[in-house]
């Protein structure tokens, strides 16, 4: 039974849209927090609850530079299982949407706004 509820973990980690949207916006690389939060629309507090229980399920790492903190997906055979529930339901992830307020070192730098696949 303790395999079975290693994966329950693993499922009840992806059972949440949010997380679900956060893993999509890893696949292009790390991200900072801040970027999430203006990407998603979500204050900086939510994200990192939905960010803790990714890291928890093993499929998220971050590290810190200065004040920013990214996340990168260190688990991306999670993006395979994400892909074939896509093909079960049928949904597609939302189009590309502009970052303007992401105020992070690498978005600051660049001063046209960035595109983000969701």
């Amino acid at each position: 039974m303790e395999t079975y509820q290693q994966e329950s973990r693993l499922y009840k980690a992806l059972m949440h849209p949010v997380r679900l949207a956060i893993l999509d916006l890893l696949r292009e690389g790390e991200a900072c927090v801040c970027h999430m939060e203006a990407l998603l629309g979500f204050r900086q507090a939510y994200i990192s609850q939905q960010l803790m229980v990714l890291r928890e399920a093993g499929l998220l790492e971050m590290r810190r530079e200065r004040l920013n903190i990214y996340y990168r997906v260190i688990r991306p055979e999670i993006f395979a299982v994400m892909d074939a529930m896509r093909k079960v339901t049928g949904v597609q992830p939302a189009r590309p949407t502009k970052v303007n307020a992401c105020t992070c070192p690498n978005c600051a730098a660049d001063s046209e706004p960035r595109l983000i696949r969701l």
